[in-house]
C-alpha cells in the first residue's frame, strides 16, 4: 500500500489566498484524489480566483458549512452546506468563499491523477518557499513554469491555448531551476522530507 505522501489531518495555511488546505487522507489513489480547503472570509482558490481548467479530470466541490461560489465559464454557480457543484475536465473555473465567515468544503477529483501531490506541492511551497510568490498573492512565472512543466496535463490557465502554455512552461523551467527556484514535492518523489514536514508543522499546529 502506498505510504502518506504527509502525515494525515496535514492542515497548510496559504496566508496569501485566505485558504487553508487539509490533507485529511493522503494516499494517492489513481481513481480520486481528495482533500478539504477552509476558505476565510474574502478567501479565494484556483490561484487568486484565476479561471484554470483541469484538462483530463472532473472536480467536485462539496460545502459542509458557509456558502461558496463556483464560476463555470463564467456562469457563477452557489454552493450552500450539504451541497455539492461539480466542474466538468476542459471547463474554465476558479471558486471563492461567498460566506461572512469560513467556508468548509471538500475537494476531489475524478481520475485522481496525482493531483493530491499537485495540490500538496502548491500549499506547501506558500510556506517552505514563500519567495515564490509575490506581495498579492500571485504565484511567480518562473516558479509556477516549474511546476506545471513537471506536473503535465494538470491544470492550464483559462484562455491562452494550451500548446503555448506547455512550450512556454517547458522553456521557463529550467531558467526556473537554474536561478534556485524548485519544487517542494515533485512527481515521482514518495513524500515530503522530514525536515520540511517539520517545518510545515510549526507552521500549521
Amino acid at each position: 500500500m502506498p505510504s502518506p505522501l504527509v502525515p494525515a489531518n496535514t492542515r497548510i495555511v496559504n496566508r496569501f489566498n485566505r485558504e487553508t488546505f487539509i490533507f485529511t487522507d493522503p494516499v494517492e489513489d489513481e481513481a480520486l484524489a481528495r482533500f478539504d480547503v477552509i476558505l476565510e472570509k474574502g478567501g479565494s482558490g484556483g490561484g487568486n480566483a484565476i479561471a484554470h481548467i483541469h484538462p483530463n479530470s472532473d472536480e467536485y466541490f462539496h460545502v459542509h458549512t458557509g456558502r461558496m461560489m463556483i464560476s463555470i465559464d463564467g456562469v457563477e454557480h452557489i454552493a450552500n452546506a450539504g451541497e455539492t457543484v461539480m466542474v466538468p475536465r476542459g471547463k474554465a473555473h476558479f471558486f471563492r468563499n461567498a460566506h461572512e465567515g469560513d467556508t468548509h468544503a471538500t475537494v476531489s477529483f475524478t481520475p485522481g491523477h496525482q493531483h493530491l501531490r499537485f495540490f500538496l506541492n502548491l500549499a506547501a511551497m506558500t510556506v517552505l518557499e514563500p519567495r515564490s510568490f509575490s506581495p498579492s498573492g500571485d504565484v511567480k512565472l518562473l516558479q509556477i513554469a516549474l511546476a506545471l512543466n513537471a506536473y503535465r496535463n494538470h491544470l492550464y490557465i483559462a484562455g491562452p491555448p494550451i500548446w503555448v502554455q506547455k512550450l512556454l512552461y517547458a522553456v521557463l523551467a529550467p531558467v526556473a531551476k537554474l536561478v534556485g527556484y524548485r519544487l517542494v514535492v515533485g512527481p515521482k518523489d514518495n513524500h515530503l522530507e522530514k525536515g520540511e514536514m517539520l517545518k510545515l508543522a510549526t507552521w500549521t499546529a
